[in-house]
C-alpha cells in the first residue's frame, strides 16, 4: 500500500485539555480526505467523536509493543505525541521500533522548543533523547519544537478562577514563546498530508507569538491580575491541579527558566514554519482567547 493510500496513524487523538493536537490532526487529515487511524488509550465519548468524524479508533497503550505494533500495521506515516507525564521514552522506544519494522516514510513527533542533551527541564531532555531515537530509527522523523501552549496559559487561568494568574515567573516583562495547540497541529497535519512536504530540517521550530506575563495578563483581561508566586507555593499547588509529579517538575523548572531569562525579547522569534508547513499564518492569544469564550 502506498503512502497515499495507506491509513495515517495519530496518537494522542483523544485529546485533552493541554492541548489536543492529535485531536486536532485527525480532524485537518480528515478535512483533506485523508483515511486516519486514531490511537486512544480508553474508548470513551471522546473516541465516539472521532468514529463520527470517519477515523478508525484503535485502543491500545503507546508504551506496549504488542499494541502499537498492531496500530502501525499497513500505516506509512504517522503522528507520534504524548502526554506530559511518565512514560515518554518507553512510548518513543516502542513506536520507533514498531515504526521502523513496518518501514514508515515519515513520523512527525511533538518535542519541545529547548529540547537539547543540557536542557534545563528533564522533559526537555527527555524530548532530545526522543528526537535521537527516532533519528536512529530512520522513519523520516520530523520533530516539531513548540513553545508553550495558550491551552495552558487558559488551564492557570480558569484554576485561578478568571481573576488571577498565579505562576513563579518573576516580573511581569518576563516573556514567553507561545503557540496555539492547533497552529502545532496544523503543521503535523501538512507535514503528512500529498503531497509530502519535503522538509529542509528535521527540526522545526514553533512559535507563533513572543508577549510579556503583563500582554498575556491584559489579552485574558476580565479584571485578570498576575501574581508572582513563589517556586514553593507554585509547587504545593501544581500538584492539587495536576495531580501529577512529573508534569509539576517540568512546568516547576520551565518557569524557573523564563523568569531567569526574563524580559530578553530577543530571544524568541514568530517562526515562518507555521505559515510555510501548517498553511495560514499563526493565530494569536487574542484570537484564542476570543474563541474561546465563543
Amino acid at each position: 500500500m502506498s503512502g497515499a493510500d495507506a491509513p495515517i496513524l495519530v496518537t494522542g487523538a483523544a485529546g485533552g485539555q493541554q492541548g489536543s493536537t492529535g485531536r486536532h490532526v485527525v480532524r485537518l487529515l480528515r478535512e483533506r480526505g485523508h483515511a486516519v487511524r486514531a490511537f486512544v488509550r480508553s474508548d470513551d465519548e471522546r473516541a465516539a467523536g472521532l468514529r463520527e468524524l470517519g477515523a478508525d479508533v484503535v485502543v491500545g497503550d503507546l508504551r506496549e509493543i504488542t499494541d502499537v505494533l498492531a496500530a502501525v500495521r499497513g500505516v506509512r506515516r504517522a503522528f507520534f505525541t504524548y502526554p506530559v507525564t511518565d512514560g515518554l521514552l518507553e512510548a518513543t522506544g516502542a513506536f520507533a521500533a514498531a515504526a521502523r519494522r513496518e518501514g514508515l516514510e515519515r513520523v512527525v513527533e511533538v518535542s519541545q522548543l529547548a529540547a537539547a542533551p543540557d536542557a534545563g527541564t528533564p522533559r526537555m531532555r527527555q524530548h532530545w533523547v526522543a528526537e535521537e531515537v527516532f533519528d536512529w530509527a530512520g522513519v523520516g522523523a520530523v520533530h516539531l519544537r513548540a513553545g508553550v501552549f495558550f491551552e495552558n496559559l487558559d488551564f492557570l487561568v480558569r484554576a485561578g478562577g478568571g481573576r488571577e494568574l498565579a505562576m513563579p515567573l518573576g516580573a511581569p516583562d518576563t516573556v514567553l514563546p507561545l503557540i496555539a495547540g492547533e497552529d502545532v497541529a496544523r503543521v503535523g497535519a501538512g507535514l503528512l498530508a500529498d503531497p509530502l512536504p519535503e522538509v529542509s530540517s528535521a527540526v522545526v521550530l514553533l512559535t507563533g507569538q513572543v508577549l510579556s506575563v503583563g500582554e498575556v495578563v491584559e489579552t485574558f483581561g476580565g479584571g485578570l491580575k498576575y501574581v508572582d508566586s513563589s517556586p514553593e507555593e507554585w509547587r504545593e499547588r501544581a500538584m492539587s491541579l495536576y495531580g501529577d509529579a512529573h508534569v509539576v517538575t517540568h512546568l516547576d523548572k520551565l518557569w524557573e527558566l523564563f523568569r531567569l531569562i526574563g524580559a530578553h525579547h530577543g530571544l524568541y522569534r514568530v517562526t515562518e514554519t507555521i505559515e510555510e508547513y501548517g498553511g495560514l499564518a499563526p493565530g494569536t492569544l487574542r484570537e484564542f482567547v476570543r474563541a474561546r469564550r465563543g
